[in-house]
């Protein structure tokens, strides 16, 4: 029998903005395929007790605070990280923060720097510290989560849209850099998924997300375990020829 290229048995993963949606999706699914995973988020409770509940039900994580804008916060996470499991081998670098609704003339200094602070210089400093790592190592798999906003414009969310375009972009380059070392750097660019910051950009209104989900191709919003295995995937070694891509996952959004 083949091995399973989605096993990650005696591997180490890091999920940041790991205490709901699309992070707490992926650090399940790569506990739940063998990995020991430290879980990340600057929401300290919140993490916990979704490490709690994972660990409850056997699987092997842990929790850590962490604010990725602060450059030391992340430097200590994977400190921890490499403490507890004693090796990093795949990151999944998706902590971020959607932009308040704002033409750009009327946006505010203190805003872009909210934005960008987490979105991209997030992943630059997560990027920087977890790449040492597995440098060291010789080997690793890191996924930026980017965004279908990488691709287009949108009026009113131009930090959002700038650190998304900006995080392809650091990906592109830093997988040209560390590919020679054994690592690979990848991101992904979901579409509309069904999290609270996609609900938060309708202010809760069920019957506007609804309309919005059903100019989806496909019909309907992603759930945030389809962006996860996508990100198994992008870390396993059957990706093992994929470098420096930003692949997007969208239901169509962005086909036609």
């Amino acid at each position: 029998m083949k091995n399973n290229p989605l096993d990650f048995t005696g591997k180490v993963a890091l999920v940041t903005g790991a205490a709901s949606g699309m992070g707490l999706a992926t650090a399940q699914a790569f506990a739940e395929a063998g990995a020991a995973v430290m879980m990340a988020d600057a929401r300290e409770e919140t993490v916990a007790q979704e490490a709690g509940r994972l660990s409850a039900g056997g699987l092997k994580v842990m929790a850590v605070a962490c604010d990725v804008s602060e450059d030391a916060q992340v430097e200590r996470m994977i400190e921890r990280t490499v403490d507890a499991f004693g090796r990093l081998d795949a990151a999944f670098n998706n902590a971020g923060v959607m932009a308040r609704i704002t033409p750009t003339a009327e946006s505010t200094r203190e805003e872009w720097d909210r934005v960008i602070g987490i979105n991209l210089r997030g992943v630059w400093s997560s990027m920087k510290y977890e790449l040492r790592q597995m440098q060291r190592q010789g080997s690793g798999a890191i996924v930026n989560n980017a965004s279908v906003g990488a691709l287009t414009g949108n009026p009113g969310i131009g930090s959002y849209i700038a650190s998304k375009h900006g995080v392809v972009g650091l990906t592109r380059t830093a997988a040209l850099e560390y590919i020679q070392h054994g690592i690979r750097v990848n991101a992904v660019n979901p579409g509309l998924i069904d999290t609270q910051i996609a609900r938060d950009v309708v202010a809760g209104n069920e019957e506007a997300y609804a309309d919005i989900a059903k100019t989806v191709p496909i019909r309907r919003a992603g759930r945030p375990e389809e962006i996860a295995s996508v990100v198994l995937w992008l870390c396993s070694p059957g990706a093992s020829y994929v470098v420096g891509h930003a692949l997007t996952v969208d239901g169509g959004m962005t086909v036609v």
